[in-house]
């Protein structure tokens, strides 16, 4: 969000409401480091990637991913819960393709 100078929110809580939740989504926060975010579609086909670096933040909605580490790595994830361990995905073997897909701006290092 962004507001100017002298915005008030009012102060608030929020009121149960049931929701049912089918996939787990997700929240990263690059803290430090340097990583290379694979995407997949739900049907674990590769996608595109993309380097991401500190103060990146990413919502991953649906379809699957994975990384890898370039620099040394902490970040932030956030999830929605109940969080059931390994019940709550599941892995795939993905060979990496022959080059990377990214999008215009970046690339590989």
């Amino acid at each position: 969000m962004r507001h100017p100078a002298g915005t008030i929110i009012e102060p608030h809580v929020h009121n149960p409401v049931a929701r049912e939740v089918h996939y787990t989504q997700e929240a990263l926060l690059i803290k430090r480091g340097k990583l290379r975010f694979d995407f997949y579609s739900q049907q674990r086909e590769y996608i595109q990637s993309r380097i991401l670096e500190s103060g990146d933040v990413i919502l991953l909605v649906e379809g699957g991913h994975g990384f890898e580490v370039i620099e040394e790595l902490e970040m932030f994830e956030v999830k929605q819960g109940p969080y059931v361990g390994d019940q709550d995905k599941s892995r795939f073997i993905s060979k990496p393709p022959s080059s990377f897909r990214f999008s215009k701006h970046q690339s590989c290092e």
